[in-house]
């Protein structure tokens, strides 16, 4: 498969910046939760010499046993409380953090250009907003609060041992040597890992896309076979890497386990020979035997979340990737503040190719003068859909120009493209959610009346009259399910809605029977009147209504005319045509 140029992933030095731009803003926030984790782990730290002290009344055989109990209850009751407290507030910090990024990252890739999208494809964007937003989200809910729980145990504790004897801190810090050396050792390695795991992720899901997404066409040349292979292929990937990190994980916490034992080893040695020189008492040792143990779990969780760290850093490092990407306001005269003259549209020259040294286009040269309406003809891969995008500005052309109203696209800027021009594919997405909602994606400020009219001059308003709760009906996933023929005459709405002076069509009746297809044709004379307007055309009776008939093969115009015109000619729309007519008395369509 073709070699895709993924979205890029920030350094670490970039992931720690934003992180510190997050927690800027949370300052107050941040230290209210480490004060309460602080306080709550120090309370936790009194149960080891309580323990001790109850030791050393047992060896002295007395019997005062009531007051260290119920100072045990206390500590257990206030170290509870502080502790919930303090993760909610941990929780509360992280969760108030991932949201600003994930509002960043979806603000900056629904900005950036399409064609950028595109040349990463669908399953890179997807798998970062997807498995690497859930992986990022459930390490600032789980792991998270818990790092920070342990590193403060951690810390505390050792400060503890040093309190009862500074010996039993050295002896509880030759396991620190094996534990960093293996820290090291898993971070060097986990780091490419786990990046190498996220891209692997993100090839299936393109692959996964890909073959969905065409499953018509691959079921059509009976390619059913070929396609679950390479699914098969992307999805072994991600198996291998992911059991190549789970071995990683499994000597991590080998190594881990032995640092435990040299530890303890040590703490109770020491205990021995301190409590046999007279230097401490039993439950002066007891205490520090309970505080390193107690220090297993915090050092095992701390040293564990490195695993959930690398995890997380990896997909935190795409997620900043993408959200500091410069959007369509970066692209080359995006600064420049030119409006179109007219409703013009011009292509002089323009080739286009996805890959170098494949074209798509080749010097088309294409006028179209205000309000006139053109469509493009021409078998499946001819070039057409790739010249409506150039004329839209979701591509640059390879060379050449193209110019709206005059103005040349990179002049007008991403924001004055978007206002002169309008694309409506076959490929339409209803959001969920009310209606009206959906219609007001085109015009925000626009009244029930102004939808009313926009849908009536569509022909939709009878059936959305119809619906349950008329315009505040909920369609789309998990609600109202509109037909294909319904789906695209909201499309054609919100081009009323937007009201830009030139509009392309780009087999905007494709997906529809023939019923539908009338219906949507009917809709789309509609929504074209007094626009200027390029029409792909799936149907050649859309051509035949159109002002002029431009015919492309193999990315080059070959023809040009009105459809009385080109059928005299007796050229390729005439063939087209002559084909066209046959099927449609054979089909009854």
């Amino acid at each position: 498969m073709t070699t895709r140029a993924l979205l890029p992933t920030a350094t670490g030095k970039r992931t720690a910046a934003a992180v510190r731009e997050l927690l800027a803003s949370r300052k107050v926030l941040a230290c209210a939760a480490f004060g309460v984790l602080t306080a709550a782990t120090a309370v936790g730290l009194l149960t080891a010499p309580l323990l001790g002290h109850i030791v050393d009344l047992v060896a002295g055989g007395e019997t005062g046993f009531t007051v260290p109990v119920l100072l045990l209850g206390v500590v257990a009751l206030v170290r509870g409380a502080a502790n919930a407290w303090g993760l909610a507030l941990v929780s509360r910090l992280g969760e108030g953090m991932l949201a600003s990024l994930r509002e960043r990252f979806i603000e900056r890739a629904l900005n950036l250009p399409l064609e950028r999208v595109e040349q990463a494809g669908a399953g890179d964007l997807t798998s970062r907003v997807t498995n690497d937003v859930a992986v990022v989200a459930r390490s600032v809910r789980e792991a998270l609060p818990e790092l920070g729980r342990s590193v403060l145990t951690i810390v505390l504790t050792l400060g503890a041992l040093t309190v009862l004897d500074w010996r039993f801190l050295l002896a509880a810090l030759l396991a620190a040597p094996i534990q960093l050396h293996t820290v090291r050792w898993y971070v060097r390695r986990a780091n490419p890992l786990y990046a190498e795991q996220r891209v692997k992720e993100g090839a299936q899901q393109q692959q996964l896309l890909d073959t969905v997404g065409g499953a018509r066409t691959v079921r059509a040349f009976r390619l059913a076979g070929e396609h679950v292979d390479r699914v098969r292929g992307r999805s072994q990937d991600v198996v291998d890497v992911t059991m190549r990190a789970t071995r990683l994980t499994t000597r991590f916490f080998s190594r881990l386990n032995l640092a435990e034992y040299m530890g303890l080893a040590a703490v109770l040695v020491a205990g021995f020979v301190l409590v046999g020189n007279g230097a401490a008492t039993l439950g002066t040792a007891t205490a520090a035997a309970l505080y390193f143990h107690s220090l297993f779990n915090p050092i095992n969780a701390a040293l564990a979340l490195v695993d959930d760290a690398q995890s997380a850093a990896a997909s935190l490092s795409r997620l900043i990737g993408v959200a500091d990407l410069p959007g369509e306001s970066g692209s080359p005269g995006a600064g420049v503040a030119r409006r179109p003259l007219d409703a013009s549209m011009k292509a002089a020259g323009v080739g286009h190719a996805y890959v170098p040294g494949h074209d798509v286009l080749r010097d088309v040269d294409l006028d179209i003068a205000p309000g006139e309406r053109v469509a493009l003809v021409g078998a499946s891969g001819a070039g057409k859909t790739t010249l409506a995008k150039l004329v839209a500005g979701i591509h640059r052309p390879s060379r050449g120009s193209i110019a709206l109203g005059g103005v040349p696209l990179d002049e007008l800027g991403p924001g004055g493209t978007r206002r002169a021009v309008a694309l409506v594919s076959q490929e339409v997405h209803v959001f969920a959610g009310p209606l009206a909602d959906d219609l007001r994606l085109a015009r925000p400020d626009a009244t029930d009346d102004q939808l009313r009219a926009a849908l009536a001059r569509v022909d939709a308003l009878a059936w959305a009259d119809a619906l349950p709760n008329g315009l505040s009906t909920v369609v789309g996933e998990g609600g109202h399910r509109l037909t294909v023929t319904q789906a695209q005459q909201l499309a054609l709405a919100r081009l009323m809605l937007a009201d830009p002076p030139i509009a392309i069509l780009d087999e905007a009746t494709a997906e529809a029977g023939s019923a539908g297809a009338r219906v949507l044709e009917r809709a789309a004379a509609n929504a074209l009147e007094g626009r200027t307007a390029l029409v792909v055309a799936h149907r050649l009776t859309q051509a035949a209504a159109a002002d002029r008939i431009v015919v492309l093969d193999a990315g080059r115009v070959v023809e040009s005319g009105t459809h009385d015109q080109l059928v005299a000619a007796g050229g390729r729309y005439a063939a087209l045509w002559t084909a066209w007519s046959a099927g449609r008395e054979r089909g009854g369509g």
